[in-house]
Formats: C-alpha cells, sequence, structure tokens
C-alpha cells in the first residue's frame, strides 16, 4: 500500500511539473465536467491596441491642484473562431509572471493572425477584465476556451495595472469601468470598419467577465454604482473622480449600455472596502454569475461577495462557491513553470486546496453553460443550472447504460465524485 501510494504522488508530481514546464493553458482533465472541453471551432489569436484619449491621468493628478490628462493606451488581446484548416497552437503568448521581470512563455491552441471564420459568425462578444495586478492573459484558459465555441473574447491590458506598469490602486479604481466601455465601443468600431474583424462580432450581444478588480468593474459597469462613502474614501482618486460612478448620479445611469447582456463576476472586490451597500446593488438588473472561494480574505466571502450576490435584487443571479478555495478560486490561470522554480509568486496564481487546472475546467463549465443561456438564449443549458444546492447532497443514481434514475440529482455534467466541494445558488430577480 504505502509503495503504491509513492508511486501514485510520484505520477501526479511528474504529471503536474511537465503541465507547468510546457505552461500550457488548455488543460482538461479527464475528470472535468461535460461542457468544459473546447469546442470544435479552430481559434485565431491578434493583438489590437486602442488609445482612448483624454482622460484623467490619475497618477500624476493630485488633491486640489488641476487633474491631468493623457492618452490613456490599451493593448487587447482577441481570440476569435478561425477558418476550418487553420494549424492549431502556433501562437504563444510571450509574458512576465507576477513580479513583472519573469519572462514565460504561454503554450495554448490558438493560431496568430489566423483567418476568422465569417460563415458562421457573428459571434457574441465577451470581454475579459483581469486583477490587480494581471494582464490580458490571466484568464487565458477561459477565454481561449471559449473562443473556441463561437465567441470573440476580448482580454483587456489595463494600463497601471498590469504586471509590467503597476502603479496607484487609485488609477484601477477609477478607470476599469471605463476601459470596459471604451473597449466595447472601440470592438464596435472596428466591427463596423473594413478590416479582418469586419462584421466578426455582435456586440448586442456582449458578455462581461471579471476577476476581482475586473469583477468590481464589472459590477460598476453594470449597474453597481458606488457609495458616496467610496468617493471620499483615503483609497480613492483625487478630486472626488469617482462621482462619475456614483449611484444615483443622471449622468452614471445614463451610462449603462444595453449591449451587455450578460456578466461573469469572479471574486469581485469592493464590497467588503465600502464601495457598495444594498441600496446602490439595486441598480444591477444584468444576468450575473457570480465566482468565489468561501474563504476569500482579498475580497471576503461573508461579509463579501455573498453580499453582491444577495443585494443585486433585480438580476437573475448564480453563485458558484468553491468550499475552502480563497482568492484566487477558478480564474487565474496555472502558475508558469518559471514560478514553480522560484516560488516566489507562486500565490498569486494557485489555491493552497484547489487544483489550478480542476477549477479552470469548472470555470469553463458553468461559464458555457450561462453564456449560452444569457447571450444565446440556449435553453438547453438550463439543466446545468438548476443544481441542488450543495453537490454533496446530490444523489448519483444510474443504470448500466449510463441512464439517470428517477432519484438521480447528481449535479448535471459531473461524473459521479467530481462535484465535491462545490456549492450552487441561484436567485431570481424581484418582483415589481
Amino acid at each position: 500500500m504505502r509503495l503504491f501510494l509513492t508511486m501514485a504522488l510520484a505520477a501526479s508530481t511528474l504529471l503536474c511539473s511537465v503541465n507547468a514546464q510546457t505552461n500550457r493553458i488548455d488543460a482538461i482533465r479527464p475528470d472535468a465536467p461535460t461542457l468544459a472541453p473546447y469546442g470544435t471551432a479552430p481559434v485565431g489569436v491578434r493583438t489590437l491596441k486602442f488609445v482612448h484619449a483624454g482622460q484623467v491621468d490619475v497618477v500624476n493628478t493630485k488633491a486640489g491642484e488641476a487633474n491631468r490628462t493623457y492618452d490613456r493606451p490599451l493593448t487587447v488581446e482577441v481570440w476569435y473562431p478561425a477558418q476550418l484548416g487553420t494549424t492549431a497552437g502556433t501562437a504563444q503568448y510571450v509574458t512576465v509572471t507576477r513580479d513583472g521581470k519573469t519572462a514565460t512563455t504561454l503554450t495554448g491552441r490558438a493560431a496568430r493572425d489566423a483567418a476568422p471564420d465569417t460563415r458562421s459568425g457573428p459571434y457574441p462578444l465577451v470581454i475579459v477584465s483581469h486583477g490587480y495586478p494581471g494582464n490580458r492573459f490571466l484568464l487565458s484558459p477561459l477565454a481561449e476556451n471559449l473562443a473556441s465555441k463561437g465567441y470573440v473574447v476580448a482580454a483587456i491590458d489595463h494600463t497601471d495595472s498590469t504586471y509590467s506598469d503597476q502603479a496607484a490602486f487609485a488609477s484601477t479604481l477609477l478607470n476599469r469601468p471605463l476601459d470596459q466601455l471604451f473597449v466595447l465601443n472601440e470592438l464596435s468600431r472596428v466591427n463596423s470598419e473594413p478590416g479582418t474583424l469586419q462584421g466578426l462580432m455582435d456586440v448586442n450581444r456582449t458578455a462581461l467577465i471579471g476577476y476581482s478588480m475586473g469583477g468590481y468593474g464589472v459590477m460598476n459597469t453594470i449597474g453597481a454604482g458606488f457609495t458616496a462613502a467610496s468617493v471620499t474614501a483615503q483609497i480613492a482618486p483625487p478630486n472626488g473622480l469617482l462621482a462619475q460612478r456614483q449611484a444615483g448620479n443622471a449622468a452614471y445611469t445614463s451610462s449603462m449600455d444595453p449591449r451587455i447582456k450578460a456578466a461573469i463576476a469572479i471574486a469581485p472586490w469592493g464590497w467588503n472596502a465600502g464601495f457598495w451597500s444594498a441600496d446602490t446593488l439595486k441598480g444591477v438588473r444584468t444576468p450575473v454569475l457570480f465566482m468565489a472561494g468561501s474563504v476569500d480574505d482579498v475580497s471576503g466571502y461573508q461579509p463579501g461577495i455573498r453580499n453582491l450576490f444577495e443585494g443585486a435584487v433585480n438580476a437573475d443571479r448564480y453563485l458558484l462557491t468553491f468550499e475552502n478555495a480563497n482568492h484566487n478560486a477558478a480564474a487565474p490561470m496555472p502558475a508558469p513553470a518559471e514560478v514553480w522554480r522560484t516560488g516566489a509568486p507562486f500565490a498569486h496564481y494557485a489555491d493552497p486546496v484547489w487544483d489550478s487546472v480542476r477549477m479552470n475546467n469548472i470555470a469553463q463549465h458553468f461559464a458555457t453553460a450561462f453564456l449560452g443561456r444569457y447571450l444565446r438564449g440556449d435553453a438547453s443549458m438550463d439543466k446545468y443550472l438548476n443544481l441542488v444546492e450543495y453537490a454533496r447532497d446530490g444523489r448519483f443514481s444510474v443504470g448500466t447504460d449510463g441512464t439517470p434514475k428517477a432519484d438521480h440529482t447528481y449535479w448535471q455534467g459531473f461524473e459521479n465524485r467530481t462535484a465535491a466541494g462545490l456549492r450552487f445558488e441561484h436567485l431570481p430577480p424581484q418582483k415589481p
């Protein structure tokens, strides 16, 4: 028995080591839920650069002085369905790790600058917003995966908030929702002008996905206006700059974009710092899927993310909880090999309890179901969203041919025992 355990541990360590050495972002475990595997579409990827002119330069603006402005650069990675016959895996993502210095190269299934498949388009658009700090590749396992299922996925490098240019936190507080809306408008422009991506996106079916500070931005973008107290908080941008995104501000209310039909907020930060209240959350009317770890000590869980889920009373919303996971639940890509060797920023990517690939696969499964239902109107996805609350309470009961019996209540899409440690809740919008 001891020999067996030793061999099993060695095999597991070797598998993790190999995956880390190749820095794969596309790993699908054998026990992944049904909707986690890649779709049938080849994936192309290209890098776009935008400039948001005349924005407030939060980093160099001082309290009590005139606001400084600059032209804010934003780099966006765009994944999309590519033409049949595209050679997979020719794209490599050259980036840096959490320390902002150590180079790393990630590998997935996309082909750099491949010709898009326009025959099945236009495709729903998904905009991805990373944490602080992070970059456009932090959620690449989810982004590339969704593109293979018929979505155009655009991940933003948020200036002043990436590993390479991390600056004052106040810039992140102001710019997250502004960046998200600007990129949506820019992609709409690209979609309407002659070029490779012309007509590829259905921008009227847009979803936002945000992790941590990206989730903070998502919540504000879809209607969770900031509290008055947050505008003057010690960590807030100077000169009351957050007031433009404050609940009750007419200009803020009018900024709600009807093109945004769904949102996924993973470990969204803000409640624990007083940026929202039960009253300001009432402005959210967009369907939201929250994902969280039950012991998140950055964004908080209860109080924290659970308050956002419960407080968005006018929205159709879901909460997927990874029991005993911390802030890195679901979103971050597996730690690159360079991180494994040094160990320094390992905690930025990994969770002490949950395997990163397993969490990525579960997130891919639920994102596929949620976006299929709320962006595509696919009612067949309902069975993956209507679940007993605690997976451990589900009964796995199938016949010899695999057909579920009448008393089968285990989570749809999960094999026996593979939903352990998960909780899934749904709250409909309150009646007018």
